[in-house]
């Protein structure tokens, strides 16, 4: 999974790079979602390398701190980022006039830095809620790397205001994105369908189906995560530990994918690209 989803984000990466035909806004914010699902990916990759193939289960508390802030970070900004690729989808299907005027190169990078700043501002305090707990129940924990919820109940003294920040954080931009990421499919919805012709709703219809895939595999299993630490206490400990793995490293490797499978201009840049490295 780690080679599918490290080997396929970065031959996206590549492909935009190098491809004319590629730089446009849509495939801008698909190079911003693979560079977030690398990033997730080499978040976890020391520590879960470490424990099931040198079987080195240790790891320093501060090292625990920083990988937990990286992981809730790339998570938060591929969020933003799946909610600026819908506002993309928005603009192509119900102003496409103006989608070039939109969408500039200046508003996709600032979009671009917006997203970046508010996942690593709004998580900074999360490493110093963490580290003014005291640590006394256990030092185990239930995955092979470091998330809030996990090491939150490590602790043997008052978690309430990390629980609090913890559900402000979910709902205040995970809650905020996926809503709307879905407002504005009701108003793609409603544009569609005043399109007069079936063949034409299709085509705009299909445009989209590479998205709303990328939308489901990152946020259905987050809500599981999120309602499995929350309400499923007497949950089986492997349903903890199969929902945060399907949460972390599906969509890394799903997304590539699925771009590569629904969008022809991606398929044939990445043939070109592979062409160009064959015949060099």
């Amino acid at each position: 999974m780690y080679a599918v989803a490290l080997g396929g984000n970065a031959v996206i990466l590549q492909a935009v790079r190098v491809e004319p035909s590629l730089h446009e806004p849509m495939y801008y914010f698909l190079s911003l979602l693979s560079f977030s699902d690398v990033a997730m990916s080499m978040a976890t990759l020391p520590t879960v390398l470490r424990t099931f193939c040198l079987n080195a289960r240790n790891i320093d508390f501060h090292a625990c701190l920083i990988q937990m802030f990286l992981i809730h970070s790339f998570s938060m900004m591929e969020s933003g980022i799946l909610l600026a690729m819908s506002f993309d989808r928005y603009v192509a299907i119900c102003d496409p006039l103006r989608y070039a005027t939109v969408l500039t190169n200046e508003v996709i990078a600032g979009m671009g830095l917006v997203v970046i700043a508010r996942s690593f501002v709004t998580l900074f305090p999360l490493p110093f809620l963490i580290k003014r707990l005291p640590i006394c129940r256990s030092n185990v924990l239930s995955h092979s790397y470091c998330l809030h919820p996990d090491m939150m109940k490590l602790a043997c003294a008052d978690i309430t205001i990390n629980s609090i920040y913890g559900l402000f954080v979910l709902i205040s931009t995970f809650g905020m994105d996926l809503l709307c990421i879905f407002l504005s499919y009701v108003l793609i919805l409603r544009s569609v369908m005043a399109i007069a012709s079936h063949e034409e709703r299709l085509k705009a219809l299909n445009t989209c189906v590479a998205h709303i895939l990328a939308v489901l595999a990152f946020y259905v299993p987050m809500i599981g995560v999120s309602t499995v630490h929350r309400f499923g206490k007497n949950a089986p400990r492997y349903i903890h530990v199969v929902l945060s793995n399907v949460y972390l490293f599906v969509p890394p490797v799903l997304n590539p994918l699925t771009y590569s499978a629904k969008t022809k201009e991606i398929r044939r840049a990445i043939v070109s690209f592979e062409l160009s490295i064959f015949s060099s």
